[in-house]
C-alpha cells in the first residue's frame, strides 16, 4: 500500500457530519478536544523551530562566519561568493537568516499542494516532521550547516499549512468559536517561544551552540509521537479522492473572488510583519552589542531578549482573547477579522517608535530594558491582533476544495516579510540606528492603510454570510 492509498478519504456528507460532531465537542476548554492535541502539537514543532530562530544570527555572527570556522562548512565559502556577492560578518548572516525563513514559509505552499493532490494532510505532516527533526540534529554538526537548513526548509513547508488548517476543520464556516480557537493556537506557540530561548537558547549560549540544536530535534520528535496518539480526535484528510474512489472537490460559486482576496492581502500582511519579523535578526545583534544585559555581575544571554517577547505575547494574547471575549459577552458585539488587524497596526506602530526612542537616547553608553520592554510590550498586543486573527481570516475565506493549499499561500505573506528582513537587517551594519527602526514604523503604517482599504472596499461583500 502506498502513502497516498494510506491516507483515508471521506466524502462531502462525512465531512458536514464530522464538523456536526465537532460543534458538540467541548472537552477542551470550550473547544474539541483535537484543537488541544494540535495546540500542543504545534507548541513542541514551534520550540524546535525557534530554538533555530533564535540562535542562528547569533551563532553565525559570533562562531560560524568567524575566519576561522567558516571553511568547516561544506559549500558555504562557495555560497558566500556565488550567491551572496561576497558579503561577510553581520549582512551575510542576515542574508542567510532572511532566505532561509523567507523559504521555510515558501515551502508550505508545495506541502500543501501535496496534501490538497496526494498525501493527505496527516501523512504529509508526519514526514516533514521526521525531516525537520533530522535538520535540527544535522545542525550539531557545523559541516551538515546548509544540508541542515535545506532540511529544515522541506521539513517545515511539509509540516506547517497542513497543522493549521486542521485547527479550521474543526469547525463550522459560522462557529463563532473558530478566532478564539486560533488565538489558544497561538499561546500554544508563545509558550513554546518562552521555553526555547530559555532552554536551547541558554544551552546554545552557555553551553555549546550544538546542544541547543539538538535539544529543537529532541522535542520535535515528541511532538510527532504526540501526534500519533492524537489520531482519533483529529479531522479526516478532505483531499480529492483517487481515481475511482469518489468525486473531486470542486470551486464553489465565489470561490475565485475569496482566492483574489487571499492574493491581495498577502503582500499588505507581509509589510505589516516586518517590524516582528525583524525581532530575530538585526535586533538581537542591536541588543547583544548596545543592550545593558549585565546584572548583578553576571551576563544574561541575548536570546532572552526573545523570552521576553513572547512571555509579554502569551500575555498579551490570553489578555487580549479575554478582553474581546468579556466585550463580546457584555455588548453582543466585537470588531472583524480586519477589524482587529487594524488595531493590531497601531499598536505596531507605537512599538516601533519605541525603539526609535531607545536608538536616539543612547549617547555613548549601553541602552537600558525600559524602552526594549515597552516596544515588546506593544508589539505583543499588535501581534495578538494580527497574527491568530489574520489566520483565522484566511481559513474564512479558503474554499473548502483548496483548504490546505490556501493555508500555504497565507504563509507567503511570511516569506516576503523574511525576505525583506533579510535586506532590510543587512541595512544595519551601516545605517543610522534612528533611521533603521523608523523604517519598520513605516512598513506599520502601510500595513494599516492597507488593511483599511480592504476592509472598506472589499470585505463587505466577500464577508457576508452570504457569501459562503
Amino acid at each position: 500500500m502506498s502513502l497516498a492509498e494510506a491516507t483515508p478519504q471521506i466524502d462531502p456528507a462525512e465531512h458536514d457530519a464530522e464538523l456536526a460532531r465537532a460543534a458538540h465537542d467541548r472537552a477542551f476548554i470550550g473547544h474539541p478536544r483535537g484543537l488541544g492535541y494540535l495546540a500542543f502539537v504545534e507548541g513542541c514543532e514551534r520550540f524546535s523551530y525557534y530554538s533555530m530562530q533564535t540562535l542562528l544570527v547569533l551563532y553565525m555572527v559570533k562562531y560560524l562566519l568567524l575566519p576561522e570556522n567558516i571553511g568547516s562548512v561544506w559549500g558555504l565559502q562557495w555560497v558566500e561568493a556565488n550567491l551572496y556577492g561576497g558579503k561577510q560578518g553581520q549582512p551575510l548572516a542576515s542574508a542567510i537568516f532572511g532566505n532561509y525563513t523567507a523559504l521555510v514559509y515558501l515551502t508550505p505552499i508545495i506541502g500543501g499542494y501535496i496534501a490538497d493532490r496526494w498525501l493527505g494532510r496527516r501523512t504529509t505532516l508526519i514526514l516533514g516532521g521526521l525531516i525537520m527533526a533530522l535538520g535540527h540534529f544535522l545542525m550539531a554538526f557545523e559541516a551538515t550547516f546548509l544540508l541542515a537548513l535545506l532540511s529544515l526548509v522541506i521539513g517545515v513547508g511539509l509540516f506547517k499549512g497542513n497543522i493549521a488548517s486542521q485547527v479550521g476543520e474543526l469547525y463550522k464556516p459560522d462557529d463563532l468559536r473558530r478566532a478564539m480557537a486560533f488565538q489558544i493556537f497561538y499561546i500554544a506557540i508563545n509558550v513554546s517561544v518562552i521555553g526555547a530561548p530559555l532552554i536551547a537558547g541558554t544551552l546554545g549560549e552557555k553551553v555549546g551552540w550544538h546542544y541547543g540544536f539538538g535539544t529543537a530535534g529532541i522535542v520535535m520528535v515528541a511532538g510527532l509521537l504526540i501526534y500519533l496518539k492524537a489520531r482519533p480526535w483529529l479531522p479526516e484528510d478532505a483531499r480529492p479522492a483517487r481515481r475511482g474512489a469518489g468525486p473531486k472537490a470542486t470551486l464553489e460559486p465565489g470561490d475565485r473572488s475569496r482566492i483574489l482576496a487571499v492574493v491581495l492581502l498577502v503582500p499588505v500582511l507581509a509589510i505589516a510583519l516586518l517590524t516582528n519579523q525583524e525581532i530575530f535578526n538585526a535586533y538581537l545583534v542591536w541588543a547583544d552589542e548596545h543592550f545593558q544585559l549585565t546584572f548583578f555581575g553576571e551576563t544574561l544571554p541575548t536570546s532572552w531578549m526573545i523570552t521576553i517577547d513572547a512571555a509579554l505575547s502569551f500575555a498579551m494574547l490570553v489578555a487580549v482573547a479575554a478582553f474581546w471575549k468579556w466585550r463580546a459577552d457584555r455588548t453582543g458585539r466585537e470588531p472583524d477579522e480586519l477589524g482587529k488587524m487594524m488595531i493590531g497596526s497601531l499598536f505596531s506602530i507605537a512599538g516601533g517608535m519605541c525603539l526609535v526612542i531607545a536608538a536616539s537616547g543612547q549617547g555613548a553608553g549601553k541602552i537600558g530594558l525600559f524602552w526594549p520592554v515597552m516596544f515588546h510590550l506593544l508589539n505583543s498586543i499588535g501581534f495578538s491582533h494580527m497574527l491568530p486573527v489574520s489566520l483565522a481570516l484566511f481559513t474564512r475565506l479558503a474554499p473548502r476544495a483548496i483548504n490546505a493549499t490556501i493555508l500555504g499561500i497565507y504563509y507567503l505573506a511570511f516569506f516576503a516579510a523574511n525576505q525583506i528582513t533579510g535586506i532590510v537587517g543587512g541595512w544595519y551594519s551601516t545605517m543610522d540606528t534612528v533611521q533603521f527602526w523608523l523604517f519598520h514604523v513605516a512598513t506599520a503604517v502601510v500595513g494599516l492603510v492597507g488593511f483599511g482599504l480592504f476592509k472598506l472596499f472589499a470585505a463587505p461583500k466577500l464577508m457576508a454570510p452570504e457569501a459562503r
